[in-house]
């Protein structure tokens, strides 16, 4: 079985960002960041790791809803300060969806948060493990 990656922002080439290189536009493609991720299969887990540096462990919301594991961030930014000479980084809303297999053990679901990076393990069932020959005739 295999993961099957699902977002909800559009992408915009390398050219939206010549066309566009405002700081109006850097501020609002801050906001549609997600964060990269990281998917290894074993023979009984799935592991998404996902690199979300300067979020506090409070502000990290996961849910599971229909097979879709979801894993979300919302942060007010605040602007004390807003003249800016150059803002490159901002920490924003995001949202990273994951279309679960059935194969997965949904109540033994496990997140854990360090360093900057979620990793959540994803245990597969008995019955998954067991790979199965089938006879050619």
């Amino acid at each position: 079985m295999n993961l099957i990656r699902w977002n909800n922002y559009p992408t915009y080439s390398n050219l939206f960002d010549q066309l566009f290189n405002n700081h109006v536009y850097r501020y609002q493609s801050a906001a549609c960041n997600k964060p990269a991720a990281n998917i290894q299969e074993s023979d009984d887990k799935f592991e998404i790791s996902l690199a979300i540096p300067g979020v506090a462990k409070e502000d990290l919301n996961i849910s599971l809803e229909d097979n879709v594991l979801t894993v979300s961030s919302e942060k007010e930014v605040k602007n004390e300060n807003s003249n800016f000479t150059r803002r490159e980084y901002g920490y924003s809303t995001f949202s990273r969806s994951f279309t679960l297999p059935k194969t997965i053990e949904l109540d033994k679901i496990k997140a854990d948060y360090k360093n900057g990076i979620l990793e959540i393990t994803l245990p597969k069932m008995e019955e998954s493990k067991i790979k199965k020959m089938i006879k050619i005739s």
